[in-house]
């Protein structure tokens, strides 16, 4: 079972301590992470000035980031509920809302850096987007398990979703030693009751693998999408998560958890997967 959510917020603290102050938090803190989004595309694009990455915002591909994000939010919006739960006051919900946006944003644009490079060399490309198709089927698997938690075995979701899963492992089962050993796989430890830095750190560490992990598995999209317009509805969507974690924790992490919610996005990760699997045989093939 998934972790209980955490406390709305702490009754001894005021109103705008305990959610004016970190609410408004998360739209700052978004505002600042899309500005240094900005400058480190225009950093990117001088070593890349043949196919440079387009600042432009297109909010389909804003929107199409934000949903994508979303469906992978379940093991954080645990994380980050129970972190709050064992820290409650606005100092440590300051520091988890820093910090697990920083980490979330480190690792986004570590992977967006990679990318960049790899995209004028074909066949580093190709290895990249081969091991990003692996991502996205370890993650179907890993959101068919939070929903599997909420299902009973006998309804028609509970039979899909199994039958899925068990599809999925005994394929990651073989190539999870090998993908392990390049994409970390986060395990969610529930931490204890920390001070305002060592709580920051630990927020930042778990997003910043969990932020490399997710977006590795994005890169088979970068050819259909503005990858700018994406990474902006990535961090739109950790800023919405944090939010909706603050207003109603029980409910998000209900919403994100729901069995057909998960049975659906599953499925989509594994029609990317193998989009991204045609994507490799096309840029080896030379087409």
């Amino acid at each position: 079972m998934a972790p209980s959510p955490p406390d709305k917020k702490s009754p001894k603290e005021p109103f705008f301590l305990s959610q004016v102050l970190p609410l408004a938090l998360t739209a700052v803190v978004f505002v600042a992470l899309f500005g240094i989004l900005y400058l480190a595309i225009i950093l990117l694009n001088r070593f890349t000035p043949d196919a440079p990455i387009v600042l432009e915002l297109r909010w389909p591909d804003v929107l199409f980031g934000l949903t994508i994000y979303l469906k992978t939010s379940v093991d954080f919006a645990i994380f980050i509920g129970n972190l709050m739960r064992a820290n409650p006051g606005y100092k440590s919900r300051i520091a988890v809302e820093i910090g697990t946006a920083l980490g979330n944003a480190a690792g986004t644009l570590a992977i967006l850096a990679l990318w960049n490079y790899f995209k004028g060399l074909d066949f580093l490309l190709a290895a990249m987007v081969f091991v990003a198709a692996l991502v996205l089927l370890r993650l179907a698997q890993d959101g068919l398990q939070h929903g599997e938690e909420r299902t009973s075995k006998g309804t028609l979701i509970g039979r899909l979703s199994m039958w899925l899963d068990r599809f999925l492992g005994k394929f990651n089962d073989k190539i999870d030693p090998f993908l392990s050993k390049i994409v970390p796989h986060t395990s969610f430890k529930q931490a204890g009751v920390l001070k305002f830095w060592p709580l920051f750190f630990f927020a930042f560490t778990i997003p910043f693998i969990l932020g490399l992990d997710d977006f590795a598995g994005y890169v088979p999209l970068f050819s259909i999408v503005n990858v700018f317009g994406f990474a902006t509805g990535v961090l739109l969507g950790h800023m919405i998560l944090n939010a909706l974690l603050y207003l109603s924790p029980i409910a998000t992490i209900k919403a994100v958890t729901n069995a057909w919610v998960a049975f659906a996005g599953s499925v989509v990760f594994v029609g990317l997967s193998i989009y991204g699997f045609t994507e490799v045989a096309k840029i080896l093939l030379g087409h």
